[in-house]
C-alpha cells in the first residue's frame, strides 16, 4: 500500500472517529455544553486537558523551534511546562472549589461587577483569536502537505471538522474527542522518536539517545557532534545561547504565567466533580504532557544533525523525494547562488523574505526557481521550522505507515486546541454576556442555541484568519500568552489570594497590563517592525517576554486602585476565605 494511500486512510478513520464520538455525546443542556456535566473523571480529564495544551505549536512548532534555535530554544520547553504545574498548583482547585464555569465568570461574581465580567470577555476574545488564528493555519499546512490540496482548502476541512463535535456536543463533546486526539497525537508523536533515536544512537529510547553516543564510531555524543557539525558551517554551537539573561528571563516567566492565564485550560478543570479531582486531573495532565515534552529536545536535536547531514552539500538533481514535496508547499526552498548545482546550507537568510516562486519556471537543476532578492549570505536554503516534525519521518527514511500516523496526529493536535478555544468563545458569548450582563431573562434553550450560534461565527472568523492570516499570525501564537500573562493572571490570582482587591483595582489593572502589551507587540510587530532590535526593547525585553513587564503594570494598577478607593463588600471576604478551604467544591453554577 502506498504511503499516500495509508494517510488516506489514517486520516480518514481518525476524522470517522472523532465524529462519531461527537454524535454519541452530543449534549442535551447547558451543563453538557459548557462543563460536559460536571462528571468527568480525573483521568480522563487529564488526558483531555494534554490534549486541549498541546496545541499544534507543540506538536509542530516546538521540535522545529529547538531544532533550529537550539539553548534558546528552551525557553518554550521550560515555559510552558511551568506554566502547567503553576496552573495545577496556584489555581485550578481553587477555581473548581468557587463553582463558577467561566474565567469570566469567576471574575464577574469575584469583583462583583459586569464591567469587570465585560473586560474579562474583551480579553479572552484577543487571547483566543489570537492562539486559534495560527492552529487553524497549521491545520492547513497539515492538510496541505499530507493530502494533497492547497492550504486554503485545508482550512475549510479543518473548520468543517470542529464545526461538527464543537458545536454539535459542546464540552461534552470535546472531552471525549480530545481523549481520542491524545491518543492519536501522543502515539504519532512517539513512534518516529523511538525509530530516529535508535536509527542516531543505538538507544530506542528518546531521552536517554539525548546523552548517548552518535553510532557512527566517531564516539561522540549527539550535542557534541551537533556543536561540531554547525560550527563547521559557521553556526553558532548547538548549546550556545544568544539572548541575553533577562529576556531569556522574561520569555520564560510569560509563558509561564500566560499558560497559568488561558482559559481553554483553565475551564477544564470545571468538569470533574470535586476540587480534589481538580488535583488529581492536573497530575493525570502533567504526565500525559510530560511524555511529549520530554521527547521535544531530542526530536529536535535528532531533526537538526538529519537535516544538515541529509541537505549540506548535496546535489539538488540527487536531492531526496521529500525536498521535493516540501518545496513543492512552499516550505523548502534552494536558490543556487554560486551555480554549482549543491545545496549549501549555512548561517542567515538564502534570500529576503519568505520564498515566492515564479509559476511553471524551473532553473538548471530542476528546482523551482524564485523572485525574492538573493542576500549576501553563503547559504541557499530556505527551510520553515514548522515542518521539522511532519518531515522527519521522511528523512529518516521511515516506513509509510509512520509518515501516515504522524499526518493524523499533526491535525489531532492543531483540531484539539481549535476546539477548546471556539469553546471558550462561545461560552463567554451566550453566558457571560448575554445570560449574565445583557439578557439575564434568556431561556436554557435560547442560551444553548445563542451558545452553538456563537461556536459557528467563531469558527468562520477563525476560518478566515486561517486562510487569510495577517503577516503576523504564525509568530504571534507565543504572543498569546504574553497578552494572558498581562490581563487575566494577576485578576485570578488577585481575587483568590486577596480579600482586599475590589473591581475598581481588578478593571484597572485588566486594562491597563492589556493595552500597555498589546500596544508593546503592535509596536514592534506592526507599525516598525525595522526597530525590532535589542538596542530598542524596553529593559532589554523583546516583545516575546514584554507580558511580564505587563503583568507588573497591571498588579500595579490594580493594587494601587483598590487602596484608593472603598473595599469589597463583607461578603466577598467570606467567599475568598471560603474557596481556600480544600474541601469539597459547589455544583457549577449555570445560573
Amino acid at each position: 500500500m502506498s504511503t499516500q494511500t495509508l494517510i488516506y486512510l489514517f486520516v480518514g478513520v481518525s476524522f470517522a472517529l472523532y465524529i462519531g464520538i461527537a454524535v454519541w455525546s452530543r449534549a442535551g443542556s447547558t451543563a453538557e455544553f459548557y462543563v460536559a456535566g460536571g462528571g468527568v473523571s480525573p483521568m480522563v480529564n487529564g488526558m483531555a486537558t494534554a490534549a486541549d495544551w498541546m496545541s499544534a505549536a507543540s506538536f509542530l512548532s516546538m521540535a522545529g523551534i529547538i531544532a533550529f534555535a537550539g539553548y534558546d530554544g528552551s525557553v518554550y520547553l521550560m515555559g510552558w511546562t511551568g506554566g502547567y504545574v503553576l496552573l495545577a498548583l496556584l489555581l485550578a482547585p481553587y477555581l473548581r472549589k468557587f463553582g463558577e464555569f467561566t474565567v469570566p465568570d469567576f471574575i464577574g461574581t469575584r469583583y462583583y461587577s459586569k464591567v469587570a465580567r465585560v473586560v474579562a470577555v474583551l480579553c479572552l476574545v484577543i487571547i483566543s483569536f489570537t492562539y486559534i488564528a495560527g492552529q487553524m493555519r497549521g491545520v492547513g499546512i497539515v492538510f496541505s502537505r499530507f493530502l494533497d490540496v492547497p492550504v486554503d482548502l485545508g482550512v475549510v476541512f479543518g473548520m468543517a471538522i470542529v464545526f461538527v463535535y464543537a458545536v454539535m456536543g459542546g464540552m461534552k463533546g470535546i472531552t471525549y474527542t480530545q481523549v481520542a486526539q491524545y491518543c492519536v497525537l501522543i502515539f504519532a508523536y512517539l513512534v518516529p522518536a523511538f525509530f530516529i533515536s535508535f536509527m542516531v544512537t543505538g538507544n530506542p529510547v528518546p531521552q536517554l539517545g539525548l546523552g548517548s553516543e552518535v553510532a557512527d564510531g566517531s564516539g561522540l555524543y549527539v550535542l557534541q557532534k551537533l556543536d561540531l557539525v554547525l560550527q563547521d558551517l559557521g553556526f553558532a554551537a548547538y548549546t550556545a545561547g544568544s539572548k541575553s539573561t533577562i529576556d531569556v528571563f522574561c520569555i520564560t516567566l510569560a509563558l509561564m504565567v500566560g499558560t497559568a492565564g488561558l482559559p481553554h485550560v483553565i475551564v477544564r478543570f470545571f468538569t470533574v466533580p470535586k476540587a480534589s479531582d481538580a488535583r488529581k486531573s492536573a497530575g493525570w495532565a502533567l504526565l500525559f504532557i510530560a511524555l511529549l515534552y520530554t521527547t521535544a529536545g531530542p526530536v529536535g536535536a535528532f531533526a537538526r544533525l538529519n537535516f544538515v547531514e541529509t541537505v549540506n552539500e548535496t546535489e539538488y538533481a540527487e536531492a531526496p523525494a521529500w525536498f521535493g514535496n516540501w518545496e513543492a508547499n512552499d516550505l523548502l526552498a534552494w536558490r543556487d547562488k554560486d551555480g554549482d548545482g549543491a545545496m549549501q546550507y549555512r548561517p542567515g537568510a538564502a534570500f529576503e523574505g519568505a520564498p515566492v516562486f515564479t509559476e511553471g519556471e524551473t532553473g538548471p537543476s530542476g528546482e523551482r526557481l524564485l523572485s525574492n532578492p538573493a542576500t549576501d549570505t553563503e547559504n541557499e536554503v530556505y527551510v520553515d521550522n514548522d515542518i521539522m516534525v511532519l518531515a522527519n519521518p521522511e528523512i529518516a527514511q521511515l516506513p509509510g505507515w509512520v509518515i501516515a500516523l504522524v499526518a493524523a496526529g499533526g491535525l489531532a493536535a492543531a483540531l484539539s486546541t481549535a476546539a477548546g478555544l471556539l469553546l471558550v468563545i462561545s461560552s463567554s458569548v451566550s453566558h457571560d454576556l448575554l445570560k449574565k450582563t445583557f439578557r439575564p431573562d434568556i431561556t436554557e434553550k435560547g442560551e444553548l442555541r445563542a451558545a452553538r450560534l456563537a461556536a459557528t461565527a467563531a469558527i468562520l472568523v477563525a476560518g478566515y484568519l486561517g486562510i487569510y492570516p495577517p503577516g503576523w499570525v504564525a509568530q504571534v501564537v507565543a504572543f498569546a500568552f504574553g497578552i494572558a500573562a498581562a490581563s487575566l493572571f494577576p485578576a485570578i490570582v488577585m481575587g483568590i489570594f486577596s480579600k482586599r482587591m475590589n473591581r475598581e483595582g481588578a478593571i484597572a489593572g485588566m486594562l491597563g497590563g492589556l493595552a500597555f502589551t498589546l500596544s508593546y507587540i503592535a509596536w514592534f510587530k506592526l507599525v516598525n517592525p525595522e526597530a525590532n532590535v535589542a538596542e530598542n526593547w524596553l529593559l532589554d525585553i523583546s516583545p516575546e517576554g514584554i507580558g511580564v513587564i505587563g503583568m507588573l503594570v497591571n498588579f500595579a494598577l490594580a493594587i494601587g486602585v483598590s487602596l484608593l478607593t472603598k473595599g469589597p463588600p463583607a461578603e466577598i471576604g467570606r467567599l475568598v476565605e471560603k474557596i481556600r478551604v480544600p474541601r469539597g467544591a459547589e455544583v457549577p453554577h449555570m445560573h
